[in-house]
């Protein structure tokens, strides 16, 4: 499933949350719950249906991945140009920075949005798979 800004979706399961109360406007802390047991908890029920409002991937890229991609992108727009031997010598820069592509595509990506729920209710940093689309 692609969770695309805009797009409306439905709570897959009861989502529990807990913890420290912050103002919108400060920034995020990252509390222990046992030194810091939080202002109380509220419960979603599944099936409550919001609009995603923002979607956040989280896969950095290495230097290696960042030139690979520019590598790439230079042999497949003009390497039909380059002449003979110019050509080889990208072909086997590519190849060298295949393996660190391959290693970061299998990477799973870390997908969270913010979903603002018909009722009102805003839900930030979510992880994606907590939704189902509508």
């Amino acid at each position: 499933m692609t969770l695309t800004v805009g797009r409306r979706v439905r709570l897959a399961d009861d989502l529990r949350l807990a913890g420290r109360v912050v103002p919108a406007g400060e920034p995020r802390a990252d509390t222990d719950p046992e030194t810091d047991p939080g202002a109380g908890f509220l419960v979603l029920a599944a099936g409550v249906e919001g609009t995603v409002e923002r979607v956040d991937e989280d896969r950095p890229q290495s230097h290696e991945v960042r030139e690979y991609e520019r590598l790439k992108s230079l042999l497949d727009d003009f390497g039909h140009q380059m002449p003979p031997g110019s050509r080889r010598q990208l072909e086997e820069q590519v190849g060298a920075l295949e393996p660190a592509w391959t290693a970061y595509r299998e990477r799973k990506l870390r997908l969270t949005v913010r979903v603002r729920f018909d009722n009102g209710f805003a839900l930030d940093d979510a992880p994606g798979d907590l939704f189902l689309p509508l």
